[in-house]
């Protein structure tokens, strides 16, 4: 066996022997040996120790404290569920919709419709004037204006399409010159409209220093389009003329002015214009204006429109006075030629001719 050295003490004193602590731990045994006694804290002073009144209590758990008021805890309350019995059927509680604030909803405005009296369209002075008569037979004109129609009203269709709004319901018919043909166009175009089965027409004389459509449908006059530009208290819908013919309106002119220009360029007249298809997008406008290079109301409604039509006379209108009324028709993003009074067609083509009337 090896022989064990013993720990030296500090200080180099032996170890010494307790035979009363034979039996003492080794932790024991390090702090006697060790001196480790004077490691531990000073002891407290009398003088700051506070005095028994001033002491906190303290108390473990399982002491009891008899002066100690204890509050009463309150029991939990616990929710039974209801009973269900087997078979019963329960009804569900109703459960509230949850509130969604909502927007404002924009309310359209209501549909304009007009309610002027009827009067009688002259059948004789329309075939006198070369006209197209309703409910008459298929001539050459009326197959013509037929053709035109379509045209513009697959256009229409188009600008609605496009965004183009209110406008799009609204055609120009204008001409260079005087003696043309604008208001013969117009008058047979609404009159071939009208015959359409979805759609109306509203015819409006716009040619206020010489009106003539009231005259060539055989119409009384009145109250028209410039007394409601003029006076915010008229309504343009209360100055519709009706007549016999389905689907065919008619507004007058109005009163004579020298300011029609001016009442046309004014924020009043798109309301005014707007108001007339109101809530009616079957509705079709058509303005016989004043010639385009004779008065200048027609450059005026260019803006409010979505198609024109330019009447030109080939054995009479220039070239020069064709391109100069499109140029004042700019604001027009859609302008179209009719050419009037043409007796030969080098194609050959005579529309009409299928049903016995062709010339």
């Amino acid at each position: 066996m090896t022989e064990q050295s013993k720990i030296p003490m500090p200080g180099g004193e032996p170890e010494v022997k307790d035979p009363k602590r034979k039996g003492a731990t080794l932790i024991e045994r390090v702090v006697r040996n060790y001196d480790l006694v004077q490691l531990t804290s000073a002891p407290i002073r009398e003088d700051l120790i506070p005095p028994p009144s001033k002491r906190r209590r303290y108390r473990r758990a399982d002491d009891v404290i008899e002066d100690a008021v204890v509050s009463p805890v309150a029991e939990p309350i616990v929710e039974t569920a209801p009973e269900v019995v087997v078979g019963e059927v329960l009804d569900p509680e109703p459960v509230a919709a949850p509130t969604v604030p909502t927007q404002a909803v924009a309310k359209r405005p209501e549909p304009v419709v007009f309610k002027g009296e009827r009067f009688p369209v002259n059948r004789q002075h329309l075939r006198d004037q070369g006209l197209i008569v309703p409910e008459s037979t298929v001539t050459a004109v009326l197959e013509e204006f037929r053709i035109v129609k379509r045209q513009l009203l697959l256009n229409a269709d188009q600008l609605a399409q496009q965004g183009m709004g209110p406008a799009a319901q609204r055609v120009l018919i204008c001409s260079p010159h005087p003696g043309e043909g604008k208001s013969f166009t117009s008058v047979n175009l609404a009159l071939a409209i009208a015959a359409e089965k979805e759609c109306e027409v509203l015819l409006v004389d716009a040619d206020f220093a010489k009106p003539s459509v009231l005259s060539m449908l055989g119409l009384p006059g009145g109250p028209g389009l410039m007394d409601a530009l003029a006076n915010p208290d008229i309504d343009a819908a209360d100055c519709v003329i009706g007549t016999d013919v389905p689907g065919l309106w008619v507004l007058p002119a109005g009163s004579a002015t020298a300011s029609d220009t001016e009442y046309l360029s004014s924020a009043r007249t798109r309301t005014v214009l707007d108001r007339l298809v109101q809530g009616a997008p079957q509705r079709f406008v058509i303005f016989d204006s004043p010639p385009a290079l004779s008065a200048s109301p027609a450059a005026a409604l260019a803006r409010y429109v979505g198609q024109a039509v330019v009447v030109a006379r080939c054995d009479k209108t220039a070239q020069g006075s064709l391109e100069d009324a499109v140029s004042l028709l700019s604001a027009c993003p859609n302008i179209q030629l009719i050419l009037n009074a043409v007796h030969f067609s080098p194609s050959g083509r005579r529309f009409g001719s299928y049903y016995g009337y062709g010339g």
